[in-house]
């Protein structure tokens, strides 16, 4: 691969810097939920397998599960199914929904501080924030999450993260989160492919080059079978940085 132009950062004209960032958003609405459910899914099993161990040690384990229980059955079928703000606000705050009472999370965060559920009602918490676009609740709960370790749910918890930067306009902790989320869960080929190429895009969109091709170039040579690889489009938008095969 040879450079047929420096790869320097260019002057993005305000239209150019919009329509790119439009496609990076687009990316974002194509894959947010899949994003979610999956991290949800995937931290369900991890905050029971915690909730099991600890709980016969720490009975206050076993209530806050229980408590969380309706809201987190809740979350599952609003990130499969859609947010909106009425089923939001049930979640955060708690209500009633088809007759079942729901303690919300920001209760069980508060009541239950400490527990495998106030953690898992964190990362649910910061998902619904950034789904009715209050972008600092939603960096600042998803920030309170810890993963324990669990790559699979922290690579999802800092793509969003990063999503919620770059609706602030904050390009630099974007793009740090979204590479973060590519690199945390490199062995997860399909997600970490994805989060490389909307790190590759959103750099584009600001006119960094450098970063983008070296991006871009990350998801030929580490995942050659993803399909932006096998159709050519990442040879078209390194073309158009200047990068001739």
């Amino acid at each position: 691969m040879s450079l047929n132009k420096p790869a320097t950062a260019t002057t993005v004209t305000h239209h150019e810097e919009n329509e790119a960032l439009v496609k990076v958003l687009g990316f974002w609405d194509k894959y947010s939920k899949p994003i979610i459910y999956i991290g949800s899914a995937i931290i369900l099993a991890i905050a029971g397998y915690f909730i099991y161990k600890t709980f016969v040690k720490e009975p206050k384990e076993l209530k806050a599960a229980e408590t969380i229980f309706p809201a987190q059955k809740l979350f599952d079928k609003m990130a499969s199914a859609g947010f909106n703000k009425d089923s939001v606000n049930i979640l955060l705050n708690g209500g009633v929904l088809e007759g079942q009472p729901v303690t919300g999370l920001l209760k069980i965060q508060n009541s239950y501080s400490g527990t495998q559920a106030a953690n898992l009602a964190a990362y649910m918490t910061g998902a619904a924030y950034l789904q009715i676009k209050e972008f600092d609740k939603a960096i600042k709960y998803l920030k309170e999450f810890n993963g324990h370790g669990a790559t699979q749910v922290e690579s999802r918890a800092y793509v969003m993260l990063g999503h919620a930067y770059a609706e602030k306009k904050n390009s630099d902790e974007a793009l740090n989160y979204y590479k973060k989320g590519a690199s945390v869960n490199s062995k997860d080929e399909t997600f970490a492919a994805d989060a490389l190429l909307l790190a590759a895009a959103y750099a584009e969109s600001l006119g960094k080059n450098k970063d983008a091709i070296d991006l871009y170039t990350q998801v030929q040579d580490k995942y050659p079978t993803n399909n932006a690889a096998v159709s050519g489009e990442i040879d078209k938008h390194l073309a158009k940085l200047g990068v001739i095969k």
